[in-house]
């Protein structure tokens, strides 16, 4: 009997796009398309509820998530979305309640991200599934693989609050409390970071949403650009070291690869910094600027003299 190497998601996509016959996959965070001369942005995104939805989380919130999901890509590329086409699996379980909180979360999110919901298609199943795709008008042309030499390499926020929100959702972890309930909502209502995309897009080198992991995030772009990531300052709050102390567990896994932020990391030239900054503090961005790009590969987090490889082990689906 000859055994089979069991494939990860990332290795399923390229056999499947080699199937298609793009023998060269590279990955983004949405896709890009033309028609009569016109350009436009995509997305998809699936939230289901076995892999996605912490008991505690509501179908408000569910159907919210699987929303900023997609919205999220597009903050990242600086790009608006403006409709989108949203298709359901509901399961016979579901209460009239669930109903309303989910056409309450569509109405709501639809105007809290100025997006435009032309329809889409429901169906039966066994658990709730969300799966919504997304479209805008293509900008300037932002992707993972773009940073220079020199650029500095900025996080839109803190991570490891929603390790932490996981840790306290899934596995009943304790911690300081008002901490704890910060870490809670980060999981359940996710902020966006798409004003601030859209405003610093004409300033970005490379960029990529980090809801898999800062991790994968950092390891995909310093690859896709060919250069050296160094990591000079975590992006985190003391909070996530007080809590992984208290439940012993380790600090460092639960920022870099806990996954599940909505954030983004992105790339610009030094000379822009200010402006940048300036542009965070009108939209009340937590902006953090974590290190800097060099020639070489991979990516290192720097203490003193002392250079820690920071290995990709964020969130992969069949891994």
């Amino acid at each position: 009997m000859i055994s089979m190497k069991k494939l990860d998601e990332k290795e399923i996509i390229e056999k499947i796009q080699r199937g298609l016959d793009k023998k060269k996959f590279l990955s983004d965070d949405v896709e890009r398309f033309e028609i009569d001369g016109k350009k436009f942005v995509t997305k998809v995104d699936t939230f289901v509820e076995s892999t996605d939805k912490p008991e505690k989380m509501t179908m408000y919130q569910a159907v919210r998530k699987s929303i900023i999901s997609c919205v999220s890509d597009f903050a990242c590329k600086g790009v608006k979305p403006q409709y989108a086409i949203i298709s359901m699996n509901l399961p016979r379980t579901l209460k009239q309640k669930d109903i309303q909180d989910i056409t309450k979360s569509l109405k709501n999110s639809s105007k809290e991200f100025g997006i435009k919901i032309l329809g889409g298609d429901m169906n039966e199943g066994r658990e709730f599934v969300s799966h919504v795709c997304m479209f805008g008008k293509s900008q300037k042309n932002i992707k993972r693989n773009g940073a220079k030499n020199n650029d500095i390499i900025f996080a839109t926020g803190p991570f490891g609050l929603t390790g932490v929100g996981m840790k306290v959702l899934l596995e009943n972890k304790k911690g300081d409390r008002k901490f704890v309930q910060e870490c809670v909502k980060s999981v359940l209502m996710p902020k966006s970071r798409l004003k601030f995309g859209i405003n610093v897009n004409k300033f970005i080198t490379s960029s990529m949403d980090s809801s898999d992991g800062l991790s994968t995030t950092l390891n995909e772009m310093a690859t896709q650009s060919k250069k050296k990531f160094l990591i000079e300052k975590i992006p985190t709050k003391k909070g996530v070291y007080d809590f992984a102390r208290l439940n012993k567990i380790d600090s460092f896994n639960l920022i870099f690869d806990a996954g599940e932020e909505f954030e983004f990391i992105f790339t610009a030239n030094k000379r822009f910094e200010k402006k940048i900054l300036s542009l965070a503090k009108k939209s009340r961005i937590p902006i953090i600027r974590i290190g800097y790009v060099i020639s070489g590969k991979n990516v290192f987090l720097k203490d003193g003299k002392i250079l820690k490889k920071i290995e990709n082990f964020g969130w992969s689906h069949f891994k």
